[in-house]
């Protein structure tokens, strides 16, 4: 781990202009952002370990994120959309048997619900629902 951030962070800056900024490489700086990225990654410590500002590496996320989804690369914004698919489990069971659920966020986090009765399920859905969703609120 520790040779993979010594090259990632020598390749991340190119050059610098005249007033000091750095000059990034695109490459690097996209596989810093889709480490940002991976389910309980401190950006903070990513970014002091390679060298660069966490607020700055916290913005390249941001922009990189809002670019998934306006729709700038397809392939990506797919996997990153804010549904969820529910896929039934089984489709054939005995109705005697409680319904299961499965659910796999954008984040990467799996939710499982089985043996729960019917009506406990859709209280848990219907409590799910109301919920506010990160990408419908405004900013």
């Amino acid at each position: 781990m520790t040779e993979q951030i010594t090259e990632l962070t020598q390749r991340l800056v190119v050059s610098r202009k005249r007033d000091g900024r750095c000059c990034y490489d695109p490459q690097a700086k996209r596989e810093l952002i889709e480490a940002g990225l991976q389910p309980g990654v401190s950006v903070a410590k990513l970014a002091l370990a390679h060298g660069i500002n966490a607020n700055l590496l916290r913005t390249w996320m941001t922009k990189h994120e809002r670019q998934l989804l306006a729709g700038d690369s397809p392939q990506r914004s797919a996997a990153r959309s804010p549904f969820i698919p529910v896929v039934p489990v089984s489709a054939h069971r005995s109705p005697i048997t409680p319904p299961e659920l499965t659910a796999r966020l954008p984040n990467g986090v799996r939710l499982e619900w089985s043996a729960l009765p019917a009506e406990q399920l859709a209280h848990v859905l219907h409590q799910l629902s109301t919920l506010p969703c990160s990408d419908s609120t405004p900013g």
